[in-house]
């Protein structure tokens, strides 16, 4: 079972660097927050990746997949099993996001 990822999930980059996790949804709302959209971006605070001792931290996730069966306005919303790209800052992937919570209750939307 999937479940929808919110403002109030857990995702981090492959290096410890924490998502803060917003939304411009306003209408679909679960506990503990608005669901997330596959248009969402995410910036990253805490990347810790520095290849041969040169810091190279992921500062945002661009999501690549949702849910074709619930959408907000037409969007895909995300869900615990999404691939998000953990990007530098020239764009470059990094790695993809690992969602460590969601939400816990089986809700249908």
């Amino acid at each position: 079972m999937s479940f929808f990822l919110t403002t109030g999930s857990t995702v981090i980059c492959p290096h410890g660097g924490m998502a803060i996790l917003v939304t411009s949804n306003t209408i679909a709302v679960l506990p503990p927050g608005p669901i997330l959209m596959l248009t969402d971006i995410h910036p990253i605070g805490g990347c810790a990746f520095a290849p041969g001792g040169v810091p190279l931290p992921c500062l945002s996730i661009r999501w690549l997949t949702g849910t074709l069966h619930s959408t907000i306005n037409g969007v895909p919303a995300l869900l615990d099993n999404s691939v998000g790209l953990c990007l530098n800052a020239a764009g470059a992937p990094q790695g993809t996001a690992i969602v460590v919570q969601t939400q816990t209750e089986a809700v249908g939307i």
